[in-house]
């Protein structure tokens, strides 16, 4: 049986509230944090007005940067991980409630809708009419957000995760599909295809949506575009920008800056 899950900054477990949404504002502390492994009976969004945080679902890791949120079905086991300069809220939705998809998702969030949920993070006790046309509107507005395309597949696949243990631990990890076959006793034309079929990529696009996602929250904690082309192993930051932009459309700068600024 599920334990309940109780947060030091609600009084209730969050599935015991019968309010249709709950809003928490989340203050880090200055240092990294994670949330170990658990579910709700609420879907959950998990919001970032500063710094980053990676989701971590069944069969995949999701990024959610700054104005950014990741969507999680109800009863998905999750666990997130922020960095020190992370300003977050939890909003926990009753599922029923909302066209969000049944799978995880990021997101980014308006400024409207960010002003809504620190308005019904602070409580609104008093006032339960303006709380519940809060709501009605972020209900509404939610499903009209455009998703982002920062998910890394994590295949359960043994010999696969054995690659993809090795690569979240050293992102700098240039061995070749080639080398790597050599390494599980493989070929590499097996590998290629035992990539393909667990997580729908290549291995080179893989990987690059892993640099992806550790690049976006590296930016996002405030490490230079100069420190993250290094720690992941390119030979130039012009090559490291070169396949951010291709991959998002921007520059890792103006990324930053762009979804800050939504």
């Amino acid at each position: 049986m599920r334990q309940p899950l109780r947060y030091p900054w609600l009084d209730l477990d969050v599935d015991e509230r019968s309010a249709p949404v709950i809003a928490v504002r989340v203050d880090a502390d200055g240092s990294k944090g994670e949330v170990p492994d658990h579910s709700h009976r609420k879907g959950q969004l998990v919001v970032s007005f500063g710094g980053g945080v990676t989701s971590r679902v069944p069969g995949g890791l999701w990024m959610v940067p700054p104005h950014c949120a990741v969507w999680i079905p109800s009863g998905m086991a999750h666990s997130n991980r922020a960095t020190a300069n992370a300003r977050l809220y939890f909003v926990y939705i009753e599922a029923e409630l909302v066209d969000l998809p049944k799978s995880c998702c990021t997101i980014s969030i308006s400024p409207l809708l960010r002003e809504l949920i620190v308005a019904l993070s602070d409580g609104l006790q008093h006032d339960e009419a303006r709380r519940e046309r809060l709501i009605s509107v972020l209900l509404g507005e939610l499903p009209l957000m455009p998703v982002q395309q920062l998910h890394l597949p994590l295949p359960d696949e043994p010999r696969l995760k054995r690659i993809a243990a090795a690569l979240a631990d050293n992102p700098a990890d240039r061995r070749t599909l080639a080398e790597w076959a050599g390494h599980l006793a493989l070929s590499e034309s097996s590998l290629a295809r035992l990539v393909v079929k667990e997580t729908g990529l290549t291995f080179g696009r893989w990987r690059q949506q892993l640099h992806l996602i550790v690049a976006i929250r590296e930016l996002a904690a405030g490490a230079s575009v100069q420190q993250v082309s290094a720690d992941l192993g390119y030979e130039s930051v012009t090559a490291f920008i070169t396949m951010f932009r291709k991959a998002l459309g921007k520059p890792p700068a103006a990324y930053i800056n762009s979804v800050a600024s939504r």
